[in-house]
């Protein structure tokens, strides 16, 4: 593969053979950043666990106390009193039966988190082939089935982020973007850890946390030590 000379010079920043502290991690990131816009700040987390058995998933979230730096869409499934709530909260968008055909028939996936009560998980349950693969639908795990959706719409404003295997058993995370300083990229890298270093299975046997890379959207990536997690 063929990188530009920005990737080039950008990786020159970067020892290969080195596994950086988190702190010198970051601060290597951030001089990689050298596209024209803000870039996101990812951490790949690769681990030991296997996802095709149940017991070894890993799924949750976690609010980064610096956010993500995104705007984020929230749209809402609600009925009743709920539906007010939701809009009271700051919900971009609120429905229910009505968003079905916009959903599936149109396309419309102008919003990046679906939160859904309880009540209304019958009617969101048939959009499961479009949220699905795109990792929009609402999970319990995740906060965002609930019937409190005014916690679940401040806490995904403030920045919250869900973090789950994909299928080669790898958590990707967004936690900021590089015009963050670096306290504050560093603050969000330890509460996503620390929520991942939580959700360890039990059932695992065997080393958790196999290697961690970061890396901004275009930048190389940098390893990072797990000997602190």
């Amino acid at each position: 593969m063929k990188h530009g000379k920005k990737y080039v010079t950008a990786a020159k920043e970067v020892d290969r053979a080195t596994y950086y502290e988190t702190a010198d991690a970051i601060s290597v990131v951030k001089k990689t950043a050298t596209a024209k816009f803000d870039e996101t700040v990812e951490v790949h987390i690769r681990t030991g666990c296997d996802g095709r058995h149940a017991e070894q998933q890993i799924r949750g979230a976690v609010v980064l106390p610096n956010g993500t730096g995104k705007t984020v869409k929230v749209l809402v499934f609600a009925k009743g009193d709920k539906l007010n709530e939701a809009e009271a909260a700051g919900a971009d968008y609120v429905g229910g039966d009505e968003l079905i055909p916009k959903i599936q028939n149109d396309g419309w996936l102008d919003f990046d988190v679906v939160v859904a009560t309880p009540d209304m998980m019958g009617v969101v349950g048939r959009l499961g082939k479009v949220l699905g693969p795109k990792g929009l639908m609402p999970n319990p795990k995740a906060g965002t089935v609930t019937m409190d959706v005014t916690k679940a719409i401040n806490d995904i404003k403030a920045g919250k982020i869900e973090y789950r295997l994909d299928k080669s058993n790898i958590i990707h995370c967004p936690i900021g973007k590089a015009s963050f300083t670096e306290e504050q990229l560093n603050e969000n890298m330890n509460a996503l850890m620390e929520a991942i270093v939580k959700a360890r299975p039990s059932a695992l046997k065997g080393q958790y946390l196999k290697s961690i890379t970061l890396a901004t959207t275009m930048g190389p990536g940098v390893r990072v030590s797990t000997a602190k997690y």
